[in-house]
């Protein structure tokens, strides 16, 4: 690529295939937690007509918190990949060099174990929910397994993210997004 003056620039760097399909993964696990939003509003909203009519739609509470449930799990890794997650940096603060980069590898390597158990565990539970039957106790009698699927895609994403992170930071790539969090102290 050269400029106006025809001076040869430097290529931007290309963006891998799997850096794509990667950003595509949080970017879709983002949709589908506004969606999940969207649909909670909906409920909502018939929820509070339903009662100013008359009209009562089984479950529907049972449906909002479920829906509430998967929009917070579903953006739990585009909000770390956007650094719109709580960092405690307090600690961090402090250090610098090698033993700031140490803390943040320690950091990032056993958060993407504990995100990992998490996503074990949840795809358990929506197992057994499967195997065993569960319904929900309310008049709606949803099987449980389904509404828990949003947990599982979520926490799944989020041990990706974090693995993500943590591989980015042993290579030396990782960018640590700024949130603006030091201008909203009050």
């Amino acid at each position: 690529m050269s400029s106006a003056t025809g001076i040869a620039l430097p290529a931007a760097p290309a963006r891998g295939l799997g850096r794509r399909a990667l950003d595509g993964l949080y970017e879709a696990s983002m949709a589908l937690a506004a969606l999940a939003m969207i649909g909670l509003l909906l409920m909502v909203l018939l929820s509070v007509l339903g009662r100013q009519v008359g009209w009562n739609v089984p479950g529907i509470d049972a449906h909002a918190g479920y829906l509430m449930a998967a929009c917070g799990f579903l953006a739990l890794a585009g909000t770390l990949k956007r650094g719109e997650h709580i960092r405690v940096t307090l600690l961090l603060g402090t250090l610098s060099g090698t033993p700031r980069r140490a803390f943040e590898i320690g950091s990032l390597g056993l958060a993407a174990l504990l995100a990992a158990l998490s996503a074990f565990y949840a795809g358990r539970l929506v197992w057994q929910s499967w195997l065993f039957n569960d319904i929900s106790t309310g008049n709606d009698a949803t099987p449980l397994w389904i509404p828990q699927l949003a947990m599982v895609v979520g926490t799944v994403v989020l041990a990706i993210a974090f693995i993500d992170e943590f591989i980015l930071e042993c290579r030396g790539l990782r960018a640590v997004p700024q949130s603006g969090e030091a201008s909203h102290n009050e």
